[in-house]
């Protein structure tokens, strides 16, 4: 564990605070307070987010610190959830958020790095950001899912909504998932003249894709007659992103092209 004794640092740590209190005062049933303090601590993780774009000069997604820096900032999507989709759960994000940051600020080293040639592409932002937001999407869907899962004592009812809210944030989350593997592989014809490499990165980022196609297929044949079987589908793909995230950048069984991403 590093505790970085940085302005860099700082900021992260002052977000996952204000994300921690506002979690504690939703849960003591201060909602509107705590939405409050939500919004502050996403202001403190976009300032960190900015301040490291201006330290590196460049767009801070290149390795795991800054993709988790990334991660942090997640109050829009908790917006559009609860405004579009009709699906709460800003306390489930607050803690998202802490949990997110913790790698930034606890685990991952903050040295700036130069860009990789490979990396100075047009497509490098919208492709990272892409997976990104389809990654906070499957986070807040296993949230519901297991929240499912777990409750014993409850009517149909809320049971029917929480593995209704898993499927609507895999609904908004798959289409970026497709459209972060479609630049992948467009960025890889033009960086390496293959639009496929068999990268080990680019081999679970598919077995990611193709493992919610099969959650999609699973569901349109059985509907919520199988609704925890649905959950653990939806589970398990969030364990594929995370072998994707963090298992193929940090393992030494995973070398290939990707491994700048640590």
């Amino acid at each position: 564990m590093e505790i970085k004794y940085t302005a860099q640092g700082l900021l992260i740590y002052v977000s996952m605070a204000i994300y921690i209190l506002a979690f504690f005062f939703t849960l003591i049933k201060y909602r509107k307070t705590g939405l409050n303090l939500y919004v502050i601590g996403f202001i403190a993780a976009l300032c960190s987010f900015a301040y490291r774009w201006h330290h590196v000069n460049h767009i801070p997604m290149q390795n795991l610190f800054e993709v988790f820096l990334c991660l942090g900032m997640l109050y829009p999507v908790s917006l559009f959830c609860d405004k579009i989709l009709r699906v709460g759960g800003y306390a489930a994000d607050m803690l998202i958020g802490v949990i997110v940051l913790f790698p930034a600020g606890f685990v991952f080293k903050s040295e700036p790095q130069q860009l990789p040639p490979a990396l100075q592409s047009w497509l490098f932002a919208p492709h990272v950001a892409a997976y990104m937001l389809s990654y906070i999407f499957m986070s807040k869907a296993a949230f519901w899912a297991f929240a499912h899962l777990t409750t014993v004592k409850n009517t149909h009812q809320a049971i029917v909504h929480q593995e209704i809210a898993a499927y609507k944030m895999v609904c908004a989350g798959f289409p970026l998932l497709t459209l972060g593997l479609i630049l992948g592989s467009y960025w890889g014809q033009c960086a390496w003249g293959d639009f496929w490499g068999w990268d080990p990165k680019e081999l679970w980022s598919l077995a990611s894709w193709l493992f919610y196609v099969g959650y999609f297929h699973f569901r349109s044949m059985y509907g919520i007659k199988y609704s925890r079987i649905n959950s653990i589908w939806v589970i398990l793909g969030l364990v594929l992103i995370l072998i994707t995230l963090l298992w193929v950048n940090l393992s030494r069984l995973f070398h290939g092209l990707h491994s700048y991403a640590t």
